[in-house]
């Protein structure tokens, strides 16, 4: 019998949060053996407030620097980010390699967008890695025409002009208010974001051939968005939110994702392979 590890890390954000929650909950239903992993306020914030969370491990928690309070916006963002690189990176290790001298060896490290030195790690360590996208596909598009030269001139210097607009290959005709905030020009608050989001479209490109990424969208919604770029090979598994606001047949819950995005994540867990 085959079977599936899925380690799945973090940022320390509500919005990241929640979405890689209710993955891990979907995972669980289909049989794979979860393991999730954050930042220590993280982790206490969401032992205060999910519901049920049947089979889903809890690895330690690792530092983020802020553990006491949490990060707010007037600290430091680069020590914040700094710590997360770190610390992350070194916890990612240790649970790698104790699950397989457990006998339970990760089959695939699932990271989202603020952390992509994550791929890397699991890359030196022989552990396949996949990108769990939480925004919609044609925002993942709008960045990897920003990063790669597609007018990016063009976008920081017009985005605030209400008459300006731009067409982008598979989206639809965009203004400057449709852009995501990426693509205006950098304050300092932000900085480290922008930064990390180039690094992300740099990892990807640097992995193996047409990268699969999990995205929280689903088929009949962006077909378009979800098929443009070639590079890519963006995978459907949304909505990922909690079935009391989506289905009903959970209503303690506050994932079940539609047909075809159940498929998706079917067909996905199959394709990356497990332990015998």
């Amino acid at each position: 019998m085959v079977h599936h590890h899925f380690l799945l890390m973090t940022f320390p954000a509500q919005g990241h949060i929640n979405p890689c929650l209710q993955l891990g909950k979907r995972l669980i239903r289909i049989g794979v053996h979860v393991t999730f992993v954050t930042t220590m306020t993280a982790q206490r914030s969401i032992s205060k407030n999910t519901g049920t969370l049947d089979g889903l491990k809890f690895a330690d928690a690792f530092s983020d620097g802020y553990d006491d309070e949490g990060f707010e916006f007037g600290d430091d963002t680069s020590h914040f980010f700094s710590k997360i690189r770190s610390n992350g990176s070194q916890r990612l290790r240790e649970i790698i390699a104790t699950s397989s001298d457990e006998g339970r060896p990760v089959t695939c490290v699932v990271y989202n967008l603020l952390l992509p030195w994550a791929a890397r790690v699991a890359r030196d360590c022989h552990v396949p890695s996949t990108l769990l996208w939480i925004q919609p596909a044609a925002v993942l598009d709008i960045y990897y025409y920003y990063f790669n030269g597609y007018d990016e001139d063009v976008m920081l210097k017009n985005h605030n002009d209400p008459s300006w607009s731009i067409k982008l290959p598979g989206l639809p005709l965009l203004n400057g208010r449709d852009l995501p905030f990426a693509t205006f020009p950098s304050t300092s608050k932000f900085n480290s974001i922008v930064c990390l989001l180039k690094e992300l479209m740099q990892t990807l490109e640097d992995s193996e051939s047409n990268p699969k990424i999990l995205v929280n969208t689903f088929d009949a919604l962006e077909p378009e968005a979800l098929t443009v770029l070639e590079k890519y090979d963006l995978t459907a598994i949304g909505p990922l939110i909690p079935s009391a606001f989506l289905d009903g047949r959970d209503p303690f819950d506050t994932s079940f994702g539609d047909g075809s995005s159940d498929k998706n994540l079917k067909a996905f867990v199959e394709e990356v392979g497990g332990y015998w």
